[in-house]
């Protein structure tokens, strides 16, 4: 009996380190959840890779929904609360973050769509122009809200004014997921591909 009650106990220290090692998932050496709760509902990671330029691997990013999504369209289409997590893998400043987000932006939208949205790219840019400089670790969380907006945080604190137009979130992941992403192998793994 107590050789039954050892092999028990093992079996399930086994099975708990297994499940615990289900939690996240491994990306460039960075973990992320599987699933986060944003705005009391529960997101799954609908998929993460690694944002290159050149040579460099700048960060890891994970794209979190409340269902997954195979499609641009569906994920851009999606219903409730989404986050973008952004884990650096090398100092950045400001400047340098601010140009690709303006150049993902402009790359993807139109000048219509780019016309509606002129005061939240402003005041995307005042957020960038306040964090002087990121280093490898730290985390860019953005996460859409229904009812109030994009909420944006550096390293768990929120940043800036809540951005509010679903156009300009969308607008936002357009940078990765867009006909002209910022990485076309990122768009891949982020629709989960």
């Amino acid at each position: 009996m107590n050789k039954r009650i050892k092999w028990l106990l093992a079996m399930g220290c086994l099975v708990a380190g297994l499940s615990q090692g289900a939690m996240a998932v491994e990306v460039g050496g960075v973990k992320l959840e599987d699933s986060v709760r944003v705005a009391n509902q529960e997101l799954k990671l609908n998929g993460a890779g690694i944002r290159s330029w050149a040579i460099f691997k700048v960060y890891v990013a994970g794209l979190y929904l409340p269902e997954k999504k195979k499609t641009v369209q569906d994920i851009l289409a999606s219903n409730g609360p989404r986050r973008v997590r952004m884990v650096l893998l090398r100092d950045i400043n400001s400047d340098e973050m601010g140009q690709a987000f303006m150049d993902g932006l402009n790359k993807n939208s139109d000048k219509t769509e780019k016309a509606k949205f002129v005061n939240q790219t402003i005041k995307m840019g005042e957020i960038f122009a306040s964090i002087p400089a990121l280093k490898a670790g730290d985390t860019i969380t953005n996460d859409w809200i229904p009812g109030s907006g994009m909420h944006v945080l550096v390293n768990d604190k929120r940043v800036g004014d809540v951005l509010p137009d679903i156009a300009f979130y969308n607008a936002f992941l357009k940078i990765w997921l867009g006909d002209k992403p910022a990485d076309s192998s990122l768009k891949q793994a982020l629709i989960g591909n």
